[in-house]
């Protein structure tokens, strides 16, 4: 069972996400609506793994991806994105992601990156 962060600027979608880590037996530990807020969170409670949106308010994925990965190298951190955001999942995954998933959200794929990410 895995400690997990679950950041989306969209709250229905942190939900989503939270019900399919829950119901696979993972402990969703914290939740952050932007990528500041997920870089502060993540300082204070160094969960297992961070699920990043890519595309938020305030800051962006990849840039609070960064901002973590100077905190904690080996930070375990998987991606969300929308269909076309390709430039930047290669940008995220040459910054430290592990893993990206694409929305809508499928529970066997989100499952599949947490375990790989983890692993």
């Amino acid at each position: 069972m895995a400690k997990i962060m679950v950041v989306d600027d969209a709250a229905f979608l942190r939900a989503m996400l939270k019900d399919i880590l829950v119901k696979a037996g993972h402990e969703v530990v914290s939740e952050a609506a932007n990528g500041m807020e997920a870089v502060d969170k993540y300082r204070a409670l160094r969960p297992d793994l961070v699920t990043m949106d890519i595309t938020m308010p305030v800051m962006e994925g990849v840039e609070a991806l960064k901002e973590i990965r100077k905190i904690d190298p080996s930070a375990n951190v998987v991606m969300c994105s929308a269909m076309g955001q390709k430039n930047l999942i290669i940008e995220a995954i040459q910054s430290g992601a592990k893993d990206f998933i694409v929305k809508p959200f499928q529970s066997n794929r989100v499952l599949e990156a947490v375990s790989k990410a983890i692993g």
